[in-house]
């Protein structure tokens, strides 16, 4: 091959690489648009109109904000989101730890592969899993039940039981996706920086909390912010053992709101569709005060 042919050909491979970037993002963007920005930009037209396509302002979110029902859905989401938020960084955090620290690499492969198997399993699923857990006349855990006094699935879906039942399902399903993440994250310590914190006297616990929980931090930051975002949108769990138990109030949670709001007796698709952009809202800056406040992206870009 001659020299002005090699030089051709490399002046074509950044071209070529650049083509190979966009095609593996293409499929990506175009179901992100399909599904993600056209949705949102079509929920916020119908947010602030009404059902002639006139424009309200804010009158669709009074709608929903004077609804009796709107205070508790957000009371009952916010007692879930603190268990939850609480549940998934004190375990997910502290098992990627142990892991790290007290376990042996083969051991620790299989646990980690242990903690995962759950996170197969769909919402749909995963609900009817724990229904049948729950239910002491066919659960594997009956003794169990009938010894906390929890003799039919009744006395166990009571309304202050609730929050925490849905961390439990919400823990099972989520939590090995982010332990895995966790111990990477974890794993990826330099072990001189290690080493000299032992060589300095530092017990384990004192290795774990000042050393390798702050420089995870990010990780924890990004971790809080997703399991933030997915536990607003808590919906599937609430609305199964509604079916299952005819106790649990089919507005029990915002989004349960808005499906009634959509589909329900008063079919009205614009009060939905507020409820679901000032739940965006809320999402939106819980995100930017913990990126602000942790200076996420600023030590990624120093990084």
């Amino acid at each position: 091959m001659s020299t002005h042919a090699q030089s051709a050909k490399r002046s074509l491979s950044p071209e070529r690489s650049n083509k190979a970037g966009y095609l593996f993002v293409a499929g990506y963007t175009i179901l992100l648009v399909a599904f993600g920005v056209v949705p949102t930009v079509y929920a916020l037209a119908l947010a602030f109109t009404n059902d002639q396509w006139q424009f309200t302002g804010l009158g669709q979110f009074m709608v929903v904000v004077t609804d009796f029902r709107f205070a508790r859905s957000m009371a009952n989401l916010g007692a879930y989101i603190a268990l939850w938020l609480t549940a998934i960084v004190v375990f997910a955090v502290g098992l990627a730890l142990i892991l790290r620290n007290r376990v042996n690499q083969r051991m620790s492969v299989f646990w980690r592969f242990l903690f995962y198997l759950p996170g197969a399993l769909a919402g749909v699923a995963s609900a009817l899993v724990w229904m049948f857990m729950l239910s002491p006349q066919v659960s594997p855990v009956a003794p169990l039940l009938h010894a906390i006094g929890w003799t039919d699935f009744g006395t166990i879906v009571q309304p202050q039981n609730l929050p925490a039942i849905f961390t439990v399902m919400a823990f099972w399903v989520g939590a090995g996706g982010w332990i895995i993440i966790m111990y990477g994250a974890v794993n990826n310590i330099s072990d001189e920086v290690m080493e000299a914190a032992r060589i300095d006297g530092a017990s384990s616990w004192q290795l774990a909390w000042h050393i390798q929980i702050p420089m995870i931090r990010q990780w924890i930051v990004y971790m809080v912010i997703l399991a933030f975002a997915a536990g607003t949108q808590i919906f599937v769990e609430p609305q199964m053992l509604g079916v299952a138990s005819k106790q649990v109030d089919i507005t029990w949670s915002p989004n349960q709101l808005a499906y009634q709001f959509a589909f329900g007796p008063m079919s009205n698709a614009n009060a939905a569709a507020a409820l679901s952009v000032l739940l965006l809202a809320v999402g939106l800056v819980v995100a930017v005060l913990l990126v602000t406040r942790s200076g996420l992206f600023t030590v990624e870009a120093e990084d």
